[in-house]
């Protein structure tokens, strides 16, 4: 299996931030420093060689690291780098045209008979370049960085056919490299029955997993592989032969489960180990505690579930009573969720699914790492992790999640680089 560098480095004309970023605060639960912060107590974070070395109270600072050079944070909040966990960031076109026909009264079906839906998406996908893709993707992730995502998921799904899945996973890492962003790339091949296959889905699978999978993992493609386990998508047999397949490949496996309905995919991918179940408006109980065992992070996108003017709630009560993690995402795609801002989908779980506010931060934090299996390095501010971290003109942590459409990062380091602002 060829490799590909899952972690891109920021062009070297952008400033370095090695030295000691003085006077912070950390936000509550996203740090582990190596002293303990007494309450009200300014911190000191050091990078040295793109990395974080040490984290304390400013007073505690070794004195190996007094030499430094210094950034005076002035007081500003440090969180870890936003971490955008469930993301379809790479397609062709988009469905603006199919918003207004469902705002005029036309139904899923009339709007999939007039050449809209997935149909639509795919038909634009494989009309692309690889080099079109990366060219309109670029505006959707650089307002994600903006924002200060340093790390996040691309799946995709909207190829549907061996070179056009490849074109998309290929298109996601340049992202990766150009942004100099840390993207993990999943396979969603099984994510709608092309319409070569209709009638046929049982081939298309077969497809799937002796074709498509062991190609793309052989080229170093495909960190993570997913599946939309549905009535309208694809069955539970269906779905296990992919985890199958992925499992084969020395591959972790995500699910889209239960989002229109309890198909009991949760279970399944609790069994193969999953990483993170997605979406889970209908998850049952049994689906919880199977997840809870497994160690599967719960990840809400509440992106879909307003754009669809869904009702049915995911379970929080029960997951939070659990123990099990819930991250939050964007969802990012062009059909039910054209979100871009990350903040506001916390937000949007506040408000919407009711999370507390260091629920959402860790939702977008610590849990959306480890539901990329990135939890040894992203998703805390801790020594021995890459530099990552964001600081934020706040008075508390909740103004975070409280505004939407203002409140922007005073200064984003990511890969161990200044990539916006400075503190001189």
């Amino acid at each position: 299996m060829t490799s590909w560098n899952p972690v891109p480095s920021l062009p070297a004309s952008l400033p370095s931030a090695d030295g000691v970023w003085t006077d912070l605060r950390l936000a509550p639960g996203l740090a582990l420093p190596d002293v303990a912060v007494p309450e009200g107590a300014a911190a000191c974070v050091v990078v040295e060689g793109g990395r974080v070395r040490w984290v304390g109270p400013a007073a505690a600072l070794p004195a190996a690291y007094a030499p430094r050079p210094r950034h005076a944070g002035g007081g500003l909040l440090a969180t870890p780098g936003l971490v955008d966990c469930h993301t379809h960031l790479v397609y062709g076109g988009h469905r603006a045209n199919e918003f207004a026909m469902r705002l005029a009264g036309a139904s899923y079906e009339e709007v999939a008979r007039a050449g809209g839906g997935i149909v639509s998406s795919v038909k634009a996908t494989r009309a692309a370049t690889e080099d079109e893709l990366v060219a309109q993707a670029l505006p959707r992730l650089q307002a994600l960085l903006d924002e200060g995502v340093c790390a996040i998921e691309i799946k995709s799904g909207y190829g549907l056919a061996l070179e056009h899945e490849r074109k998309q996973l290929r298109a996601a890492r340049r992202l990766g490299e150009i942004a100099g962003v840390t993207v993990r790339t999943t396979f969603l091949g099984a994510h709608a029955l092309p319409p070569e296959y209709a009638g046929r889905s049982q081939d298309y699978i077969d497809l799937v997993c002796r074709e498509m999978l062991p190609a793309l993992a052989a080229e170093g493609l495909v960190d993570a592989v997913d599946v939309f386990c549905e009535r309208i998508a694809f069955s539970l047999a269906e779905t296990e032969q992919v985890f199958q397949a992925a499992q084969a490949l020395g591959l972790p496996v995500k699910l889209h489960a239960e989002q229109l309905s309890d198909m009991g995919g949760a279970q399944l991918a609790a069994r193969y180990g999953a990483l993170s179940c997605d979406h889970i408006e209908h998850l049952s109980a049994e689906g919880i505690a199977a997840m809870k065992a497994a160690g599967t992070v719960a990840v809400l996108l509440p992106g879909a579930y307003y754009t669809l003017r869904d009702t049915q709630l995911p379970p929080i009560q029960a997951l939070r009573e659990a123990g099990v993690p819930m991250a939050v995402s964007t969802d990012h795609n062009p059909g039910t969720s054209p979100a871009l801002s990350l903040r506001l989908m916390a937000n949007m779980a506040c408000t919407l699914f009711r999370l507390t506010v260091p629920e959402a931060l860790a939702g977008i934090t610590t849990h959306a790492a480890r539901a990329l299996g990135l939890e040894g390095t992203h998703g805390l501010i801790a020594a021995g992790r890459p530099a990552d971290f964001v600081l934020w003109p706040v008075q508390e942590a909740a103004e975070l999640a409280y505004w939407f459409g203002q409140g922007a990062a005073h200064t984003i380091v990511r890969q161990g680089r200044i990539a916006k602002g400075d503190c001189a």
